[in-house]
């Protein structure tokens, strides 16, 4: 038996023997014996504890404390009875020792007997944190406005101190002998009205002080917490406590990176709640920023070294917390996806870090087995830290180099010696470093060698040397690519960058020269690329974030080098560079279920009023599917004849959420409206045009058309503040169009087009679906039949909606004079085409041109007005495709002429998709689709009865 054991030994002697004077029985069975010898064998500190004050596990046993956890809000209640009869600072340090002293005995036990898991240790220890610095804050507080005066704000509200726990504490995970990090502040400056004036700040940071010291001061009792107040703004140099303008300002302009990180974990633990809550509101934007941040894992990966740096230098490589596969890297890793994407997903806006681990995976932005190893490892790490923080009440994380020692630890977490230890320790060691390397990999490493274009961005060499190396990578046109370069390098200069934008801009320069070398089309390509990078050059977190993931700058030259339109979108977006990181999210566009699912998730984070932020995460989403539909398109990922389907289905997604939200925002204020037929929202939007017939391109407007339920003229809202039901859906047209064509941070959502609605732009934006029957039956010319052809409900009401389509169907089928309405629907076509052809100058308009989009669709809609009396079934589709193949199933056409005018359709239709991706106007050379157009032209002639022209 060595000396420590023996003096364990001696305190459990001491304390049978109290317990025999006292007549105090205990548990006599093996399970519990095993459990006290463990206990005693992992921690003196019980041991001791015990032997000095022998009631405290008397009084755990006979109140049954060691056998089961707390209760929520049990601890809380114990410190407030603990702390009854306490008057002074001097009786407060006392009963606030003495309290600990039983919890820690309690938690510790409970931690080595392996009666609790990982999770209740550090909730339990986080816990009593908390309430120790609330009730002592409280009577502090209390005695401090005794003796020196309430602080009030303008208004006369008492002010209270609040208390931010950072670290461990902040995160509900702190460990056995954790310091608590602790940082003061105060809602606003003023001045205390008693017979010593003091401001504030005085009163305050007096305050503050008192706190510290009656949990901090080691008296013959012990200490409650050791706190550590370096986090706060300026450290050791700054105020102890700080008003939140004070605090605001200093996280906006001076705070260091390393701050951020610190930041994350901050949470409330004293003081006012709602104060709190304000404070933490100003500290947000400094956390996390609206934007991918990939400049943080430069910034941690800074930090780690440094660390790493400083260990090295102490001989401290066996701390478990710091050193290589350490608590501390997990953290990292977790942490550098919460500093990179917490400020577009709040779902990463958490604090426990096995919470934080578990969304990770649950998002794909770490691999499931990654996550699996990476939560063991720290359950297993956070276990070690336990139990060698347990043997004495200290901190610390080395592991012990004594045998005795080594052996206790070993054997104290299950193991047989200290060998079998450290193999267990370093595999879960090795496993996190792996997973540490991986994400805080150096860019340099991952990346191909491109020193060869460092001298040519930097432009110290010749020029004719430059343009050989251009034209070796792969450029056809070296010196124009030189040129393109020179330009761009000059007008960075004048910018207003950074000095650490600049350097990631020299970084990252020669790495886009080779990326864009290597790529299919590295002429067009660099020409795009540089439009994306003068657009984000001021950005340095989306330099670094294309620094960081070589990823993504290949796939930027892949699909910019093939396509105008996605280099413009990402110009203008930059946020949609997000996108490319993962090559198989980007290449695959979502369908309607799991649009709509995706759409849920973004909006849940944002409140139901919060308009501004609903309009961002809108444009996002739709933005984001809009290009990745772009990429699987122009990589053949997907059939180009169903690009419009899915673009359809991310409007018609859209549309189906904006409708929704926009009704909460009135219904909230004006109630919603009464008596109106329908179920439900009581209104439906109906999607006229390429929306309606599920033929939307990149960029289409949205043609819509808002209809409400029939309800009383005098009816009104139920709400606070009543409106009539027709003003109430006029405002819900409104406030649609405001949340999908006002421009945001995020851009444009859609444009919308309200002219195909009765009367046009002089009509009511919004009408009763029995008005909308009568204009259709009574008012409506043939050019708005035709457009009903390819009208469909998009959104809202189900009931209303079934009114349209049968409205749409009746109309549709209204017999017709053949003759008068070719006549008709052949004058509209030609007023159409003198008005928008852009045909000419050797180029033809795929869609306005003769022989082109617009007249096969004006051939079906005649068509379906034309037959739907005799053929209802021609009223079944809004679609082209569907309305020819039922129309050669119907044998109306003459000949080959529907299955003629599908093929045609199908090839002009892809060709306008391919104008549009590549940034051209929707035309063709004059000399291409030559059988294509003649072949429309005629079919035109033989069914409208006139040609077009040839």
């Amino acid at each position: 038996m060595n000396d420590t054991t023996s003096t364990t030994e001696r305190h459990w002697q001491d304390w049978l023997a109290w317990t025999r004077e006292q007549g105090v029985t205990w548990p006599d069975d093996p399970v519990w014996s095993e459990a006290r010898q463990r206990v005693w064998h992992g921690s003196e500190y019980v041991a001791s504890s015990c032997a000095r004050a022998p009631e405290i596990l008397a009084e755990l046993l006979a109140e049954g404390m060691l056998e089961r956890r707390l209760r929520e809000g049990e601890l809380t209640q114990q410190l407030t009875s603990a702390l009854a009869d306490v008057s002074d600072d001097t009786g407060l340090m006392t009963a606030l020792r003495g309290f600990r002293r039983r919890q820690m005995v309690r938690i510790i036990w409970r931690d080595l007997a392996a009666w609790a898991d990982l999770d209740e240790t550090l909730a339990e220890l986080s816990e009593l944190a908390d309430c120790c610095i609330a009730q002592t804050l409280d009577r502090l507080h209390q005695w401090a406005v005794a003796e020196l005066g309430s602080p009030l704000d303008a208004d006369g509200r008492p002010l209270r101190l609040v208390v931010l726990g950072m670290g461990k504490l902040g995160g509900r995970e702190l460990n056995l002998s954790s310091d608590i990090d602790l940082i003061f502040a105060f809602p606003s400056h003023g001045e205390l009205t008693a017979p010593r004036p003091l401001t504030h700040e005085q009163f305050f940071i007096r305050l503050a002080q008192r706190l510290v010291q009656a949990l901090d001061t080691q008296t013959i009792d012990g200490f409650v917490f050791r706190v550590d107040t370096r986090l706060r703004p300026f450290g050791d140099s700054g105020p102890l406590a700080m008003s939140f303008s004070a605090i605001e300002d200093y996280y906006q302009f001076q705070a260091r990176e390393w701050e951020r990180y610190a930041m994350i974990k901050a949470r409330i633990v004293a003081g006012d709640p709602a104060d709190g809550a304000r404070l933490m509101t100003l500290l947000r934007p400094f956390v996390y920023r609206r934007y991918l941040d990939f400049g943080a894992i430069d910034s941690l990966r800074e930090l780690k070294r440094l660390i790493a740096k400083d260990l090295q230098r102490k001989g401290m490589v066996d701390n478990i917390k710091l050193g290589p596969g350490g608590i501390r890297e997990i953290e990292f890793i977790a942490q550098a996806f919460q500093l990179i994407r917490g400020g577009r997903d709040p779902d990463l806006q958490i604090r426990p870090l096995r919470q934080v681990l578990a969304r990770l995976a649950a998002k794909g932005l770490l691999p499931g087995e990654a996550v699996r190893e990476l939560d063991d490892a720290y359950c297993f790490l956070r276990r070690v830290e336990n139990h060698l923080q347990a043997w004495r009440d200290r901190q610390t994380h080395s592991l012990p180099r004594a045998p005795e020692d080594r052996g206790r630890l070993a054997h104290g977490l299950g193991f047989s010696d200290w060998t079998a230890f450290m193999a267990e320790l370093d595999r879960y060691r090795h496993a996190v470093q792996a997973h540490f390397d991986q994400v805080f990999a150096s860019p340099v490493e991952q990346a191909a060698d491109t020193s060869s274009f460092e001298a040519l961005w930097r432009g110290d060499t010749d020029a004719l040397r430059d343009q050989e190396l251009l034209a070796q990578a792969g450029f056809a046109d070296p010196a124009a690519a030189l040129t393109r370069l020179d330009q761009f390098r000059a007008a960075t200069e004048r910018m207003d960058i950074s000095r650490r934008g600049r350097e990631r801009l020299a970084e990252l320069m020669p790495r886009v020269i080779g990326v864009i070398a290597s790529s299919d089309t590295p002429d067009a390509a660099l020409e795009r690329i540089l439009k994306v990078l003068t657009a984000v050059a001021r950005r340095t977190a989306y330099l670094a974030m294309l620094i960081e993931y070589p990823t993504i700058l290949a796939q930027l030259a892949r699909l910019t080098g093939m396509s105008g339109w996605v280099s413009d979108q990402i110009a203008r977006y930059p946020l949609l560079l997000d996108e490319l990181i993962d090559p198989q999210r980007l290449y695959a566009p979502l369908r309607r279920s799991d649009l709509e699912e995706q759409l849920g998730v973004l909006l849940a984070r944002v409140g139901d009023q919060d308009l501004e932020q609903q309009m961002e995460y809108l444009r996002q989403f739709a933005h984001g599917n809009i290009l990745r539909v772009a990429a699987a398109d122009l990589t053949d990922a997907i059939p180009l004849m169903i690009v419009s389907d899915y673009l359809t289905e991310i409007a018609e997604a859209t549309v189906s959420r904006v409708l929704p939200l926009a009704y909460g925002h009135l219904a909230t204020r004006h109630g919603p409206p009464r008596e109106v037929s329908g179920s439900g929202l009581g209104f439906v939007v109906i999607g006229y045009g390429k929306l309606g017939g599920i033929e939307l391109g990149y960029g289409s407007d949205l043609d819509l058309v808002f209809i409400h339920g029939n309800h009383p003229v005098t009816a009104m809202t139920d709400g606070p503040h009543p409106i009539s039901n027709q003003q109430f859906f006029l405002r819900l047209g409104q406030r649609m169009i405001h949340m999908l064509t006002t421009r945001t941070p995020s851009g444009l959502l859609y444009e919308v087009d309200m002219r195909l609605r009765p009367d046009g732009n002089k009509g009511l934006l919004v009408r009763s679906l029995h008005a909308f029957a009568g204009y259709q039956a009574n008012d409506a010319w043939t050019w708005e039949h035709q457009a009903l052809v390819r009208a469909r409900p998009i959104a809202g009401d189900p009931v209303l909606a079934q009114g349209f389509e049968a409205l749409r169907r009746e109309i549709l089928a209204r017999r017709r004079d053949p003759g008068r309405l070719r006549e008709e629907v052949r004058a509209m076509r030609e007023k159409m085409r003198a008005n928008l052809d852009r045909s000419g100058r050797g180029l033809f308009d795929l869609k306005q041109g003769t022989g082109g989009i617009a007249d096969i669709e004006f051939m079906v809609q005649y068509a379906v007005l034309r037959w739907s009396a005799d053929h209802p079934e021609l009223t079944r589709w809004t679609d082209n495709i569907r309305l020819l193949e039922t129309l050669a199933a119907l044998d109306l056409l003459p000949g080959s002429a529907a299955t003629d005018l599908t093929d045609a359709y199908k090839v002009l239709r892809a060709a306008y998709h391919r104008s549009t991706l590549c940034g051209r106007p929707a035309s063709v050379p004059d000399d291409q689709l030559l059988a294509q157009r003649h072949r429309v032209a005629e079919l035109w002639a033989v069914l409208m009865g006139e040609r077009t022209g040839s």
